[in-house]
């Protein structure tokens, strides 16, 4: 049944982890015209049913056959993003991926192709976008207020931060650091410039030999126009790590400067000027309110509201699956880059 014109979508979430509970939060409290209908996957989907008065599903595949599902949250480990991604689509969901998209380019073209034949929305879990320092810096880059473009840096340093990654995340199948994490600072800088990326040159990973999986990559990137960016993402630099590189972000522009903390200031210098605070993103009170604080999940409600809005109104453009494509291919070109030793023109 077409999502078109009903007043409240029916949404299922495929995971009952972290994510999954971030989801069933967002959609209770700050999602308008959707409901929740079940959960299915993981350990604590029963837990999770019951908090919330929705039915628990004993397979993803019996949740996506529901007529009552029209939308359906996948927060599982990424190595399953793109089967049930799939077999969401075949089913004719809609979908809000957890980003990664999938762990493969091929595996994002296969969910794309059903979404493109049956009209579905594929959007990706890119909260970064939402956030109020990244929306500032891109308002101020899509002006023109600083002229052209010129360079831009990216950091994502999460110290010490493969000692509280979960275990799951360090398994071989669901890749590593940069596919998992640094696919948000590859995903930035094609939306703050709306350009593609052209090449790839990457040296990818880990400064301890114990771990499976990348912590550590720096990435070369050259845009279509000739412009060259840059991205450091590490799980492993010691505590207290860097200040301000939580998630950073440099853009030198022609007639000035921006420099981003995702989570702190976003801060502007016209040429020959002062530094001034543009934004301020609102704190997370992880000690209080913990990872179920409104504050965080207000970025999860804009990303939700928007898949929400454009299944009921047929808007199907405006999805992110696209952008979800083009991060995992230019990863897995860091990757194979990293692997030889040599830029891949993609």
């Amino acid at each position: 049944m077409s999502a078109i014109g009903k007043e409240s979508l029916g949404v299922g979430i495929i995971g009952a982890g972290f994510m999954g509970q971030t989801y069933a939060k967002t959609i209770e409290t700050q999602v308008g015209n959707a409901h929740l209908v079940a959960v299915a996957e993981g350990s604590r989907a029963p837990e999770l049913a019951s908090e919330y008065g929705i039915d628990c599903e004993d397979s993803c595949a019996a949740l996506v056959a529901r007529d009552d599902i029209d939308v359906v949250c996948i927060a599982t480990p990424h190595a399953l993003h793109g089967e049930q991604g799939l077999m969401a689509a075949q089913t004719g969901k809609h979908m809000l991926i957890d980003k990664p998209m999938a762990c493969t380019t091929a595996e994002c073209d296969a969910i794309l192709s059903v979404c493109k034949e049956r009209q579905l929305r594929c959007d990706i879990t890119y909260t970064q976008r939402q956030r109020v320092c990244n929306t500032g810096m891109k308002e101020i880059i899509d002006s023109g207020e600083l002229g052209k473009v010129l360079h831009i840096r990216n950091m994502q340093v999460v110290a010490d931060g493969m000692k509280t990654t979960p275990a799951w995340q360090l398994s071989k199948e669901n890749v590593g650091v940069l596919m998992g994490h640094g696919i948000h600072n590859i995903d930035q800088l094609r939306w703050l410039t709306g350009q593609e990326v052209s090449k790839v040159f990457g040296k990818v990973r880990s400064f301890d030999a114990q771990y499976e999986v990348d912590s550590t990559s720096d990435l070369t990137l050259t845009l279509e126009d000739g412009t060259v960016c840059t991205i450091f993402c590490s799980f492993e630099v010691p505590a207290p790590g860097f200040p301000r590189t939580g998630g950073a972000t440099e853009v030198v522009c022609e007639k000035g400067l921006i420099d981003a903390d995702w989570y702190g200031e976003l801060r502007v210098c016209v040429h020959d000027g002062e530094w001034e605070v543009r934004a301020t993103q609102p704190t997370i009170d992880w000690a209080g309110q913990g990872f179920l604080d409104p504050v965080r999940l207000t970025t999860y409600a804009s990303t939700l509201q928007q898949l929400v809005d454009g299944a009921r109104t047929g808007d199907v453009a405006s999805s992110t699956g696209w952008d979800g494509r083009q991060a995992v291919a230019i990863a897995e070109a860091a990757y194979e880059s990293s692997r030889i030793g040599q830029e891949i023109t993609l």
